[in-house]
């Protein structure tokens, strides 16, 4: 059996995820590697809510700020860098600490990801020439019809999310959620997980709080640097679209902040209910840290 472990930390945005996988980090002497699909890119620190320079220089990350907005780096990609990183940590480190909430980056991580069938270039174009025309709302519409399954935890304000599911269906015939096997493939190391858990009113008021600070920190200027790259994928992302309608002219100032607050927690409700589903994760409330710690202790000695 391998010595050595990857810690997991999922949870829901504005949970306390990053300052818990410091402590976590220092507790065992080990590196943080991201599972955020949005810190991977540079010039957006505030709307990702990357960690800052002073956490930055108590533990040293992987995969913050490592990529280019234009950069195309899926959970596929993601998936190979960050085991060869891993391959890499653990020849120095017994432990690695894994943080973020996107749950299918996680997912290629820890079990990999499925063995999806080719797609046509003209079918993709296609659809996104009609997600130009009528609309993400059209083609999420479409996929609740051909695959209701996966529209329930999908993003649906992610239009790669949305495009990619909705293409599969079509060119298969068969819905997206079918193709997903969920067969593990297996890992090297060991992973022990945990999540971040608290009241629903709280975790609420905890990102709306995060967002006005968001705000004080210059995430509309933050955004209006990005706004010429507005349709990278890396953008299509809380935050930012609701900013960009506002530069559009379609919203208010105050009525995209509102609506990054809205869309903020949706997305926790559905991080909430892929993780839930996860019956590896233990959950704890993120400020417990003697009783994650000794979790972890424990879990950490009894694998090897």
């Amino acid at each position: 059996m391998s010595t050595k472990t990857l810690i997991v930390i999922v949870g829901p945005t504005g949970s306390g995820k990053t300052d818990l996988s410091i402590a976590v980090a220092e507790h065992f002497g080990a590196p943080i590697i991201s599972t955020d699909s949005r810190q991977f890119y540079r010039g957006i620190p505030i709307g990702t809510a990357q960690p800052d320079e002073e956490q930055l220089s108590r533990v040293k990350h992987h995969f913050i700020a490592s990529h280019e907005l234009t950069d195309e780096f899926n959970c596929g990609a993601y998936e190979v860098a960050a085991l060869q990183r891993l391959e890499e940590l653990f020849v120095e480190n017994d432990t690695v600490v894994a943080v973020g909430g996107s749950g299918l980056y996680i997912k290629a991580l820890c079990e990999g990801m499925d063995d999806m069938p080719e797609v046509s270039a003209e079918l993709r174009q296609e659809l996104v020439e009609r997600l130009k025309t009528e609309g993400l709302e059209s083609l999420a519409d479409e996929l609740r019809e051909r695959d209701s399954k996966f529209y329930e935890v999908v993003d649906r304000k992610n239009p790669a999310r949305v495009l990619r599911a909705l293409e599969v269906c079509i060119a298969t015939g068969r819905p997206y959620s079918e193709l997903r096997t969920g067969e593990r493939r297996e890992r090297k190391f060991n992973i022990v997980k945990i999540g971040t858990d608290m009241p629903r009113d709280v975790l609420y008021e905890r990102i709306d709080r995060r967002v006005d600070i968001m705000m004080e920190q210059g995430l509309e200027q933050e955004a209006r640097k990005v706004y010429h790259l507005r349709e990278c994928n890396s953008l299509q992302t809380v935050g930012y679209r609701e900013m960009f309608d506002y530069f559009d002219g379609k919203i208010s100032r105050d009525e995209a902040v509102e609506l990054i607050k809205r869309n903020s927690r949706r997305y926790a409700k559905r991080q909430l209910t892929w993780f839930r589903r996860d019956e590896e994760i233990r959950w704890f409330h993120p400020a417990d840290h003697q009783a994650i710690m000794s979790y972890l202790e424990s879990n950490i000695c009894t694998l090897k």
